[in-house]
């Protein structure tokens, strides 16, 4: 089943900023730590579990290289007793694509990759891509490309591809047909989801993406797309590995990530998170823990949405951002690179009108801001389909996470209105 979402609050009002820690000794249940340090935003995130809207919150929010603040409210599901803390799985979704886009800059520090190369290099099935005529139209009027698709394109989703959750008409159609999906959801018949067979492998999902027309040219205009995913077999092809194994070896075990990856052991599904729904007052239980979909192998590993973590783990990698590719004497990335990373990558004269990144940058994989932005330069990072947020804040010297689980984001006003709480405990100091 594709990725559900709807998109305007995917990322959070005043965007996404934090900073960096990675060591233990995190404060639950809103001890004093956390609570008094960030006030704003332990009464944002409580507010939602008081009032009953969600099962449980968390944030967890660290300064420098410091251990992270972890704090949050309720429990893993509305019918269990066991509390959310900083080991407690979420289903990240869109927040792997960050992940994924400091993959593919690793290699580019290995030199196995460059930033402007076209992906043909490596998938040749992409050398002669067609364009719709007319985005979301038919798929037989179509043009000649003018540019090859390049990394950059993939990072920045400007490579002109499609996102079964974004486009409509026939090229939707043809994504769900062809098992063009962004990740997964539950094992649930759900309304609006038509079935659909997700591609068998990343080759399989690469070959039959290529066989399809782009909406729009590439280079031309920020279009939230499956280039992550695609991301995801350009690395296993140019690495010689897996994807997940790339980035198991290269990011998640150096870094300590031990709870991360594209499915939930069955010795952990105890501290596993229930998503849900929010139908009228009451919360529906879309993927249940103790039978999740994310029990099973998935098809592929989704480098666009596929991702379970826990709230400790995720610091830890906005704690290497916040370091430039480096944390607790671990260095995964060169830190000019990370830089690069965290830079607006965007290619010069790419529209971002009518997008949710309207007015500001974006690098590899994660939205930046700029110096016109309300926080002003320096926050990278994005948020997920089921209401988390990630993100830096290099200029203040801060990485934080929100997490709950429900779906679609907008339906409350979680992910949206976080950054707004944690920047009214910050930006003051």
């Amino acid at each position: 089943m594709n990725m559900m979402v709807s998109r305007r609050s995917l990322l959070g009002g005043l965007a996404l900023g934090g900073a960096g820690a990675l060591l233990p000794g995190a404060a639950f249940a809103f001890k004093a730590d956390g609570a008094a340090l960030y006030p704003s935003t332990a009464a944002f995130i409580k507010g939602f579990v008081d009032r009953r809207e969600l099962a449980g919150t968390l944030a967890a929010i660290g300064k420098g290289q410091d251990a992270p603040a972890i704090f949050g409210a309720g429990t893993q599901a509305m019918d269990s007793a066991k509390a959310v803390d900083g080991d407690t799985l979420w289903r990240l979704y869109s927040m792997t694509k960050p992940v994924t886009g400091i993959a593919a800059m690793i290699l580019i520090d290995d030199g196995k990759i460059r930033l402007d190369q076209p992906i043909a290099d490596v998938l040749p099935a992409f050398a002669k891509m067609k364009v719709q005529n007319t985005p979301d139209g038919s798929l037989t009027d179509v043009r000649d490309a003018k540019t090859q698709i390049t990394v950059r394109h993939l990072l920045t989703h400007t490579a002109g591809l499609g996102y079964g959750i974004i486009q409509k008409g026939p090229l939707k159609d043809a994504y769900n047909e062809q098992g063009i999906l962004g990740g997964q959801v539950s094992r649930i018949t759900l309304p609006g989801f038509p079935p659909a067979t997700p591609a068998p492998s990343l080759a399989a999902f690469a070959d039959r993406l290529a066989a399809l027309p782009l909406v729009y040219e590439p280079g031309t205009r920020w279009s939230y797309s499956v280039g992550l995913d695609l991301m995801g077999r350009v690395i296993e092809v140019v690495s010689g590995q897996p994807f997940d194994l790339f980035l198991k070896a290269r990011i998640f075990d150096p870094l300590g990530m031990k709870s991360t990856g594209f499915q939930v052991a069955a010795a952990d599904v105890g501290r596993f998170s229930t998503n849900y729904a929010p139908v009228g007052p009451a919360l529906f239980p879309i993927d249940p823990a103790t039978s999740s979909i994310y029990l099973d192998k998935p098809p592929i590993p989704y480098g666009g949405g596929g991702l379970v973590s826990s709230a400790r783990d995720y610091d830890r990698f906005l704690a290497m951002l916040l370091g430039e590719g480096e944390t607790g004497g671990v260095r995964i990335l060169k830190p000019e690179t990370a830089r690069l990373a965290m830079s607006n990558l965007l290619p010069a004269g790419a529209e971002t009108k009518g997008s949710f990144i309207q007015g500001e940058g974006f690098g590899a994989g994660g939205r930046v801001s700029l110096p016109t932005s309300p926080t002003g330069e320096g926050v990278f990072g994005w948020g997920g389909a089921a209401g988390t947020i990630g993100f830096v804040d290099r200029k203040r010297g801060y990485r934080a996470g929100g997490y709950a689980q429900y779906m679609p984001a907008e339906a409350l006003p979680f992910q949206s209105g976080f950054g707004k709480a944690f920047f009214a405990d910050v930006l003051t100091r």
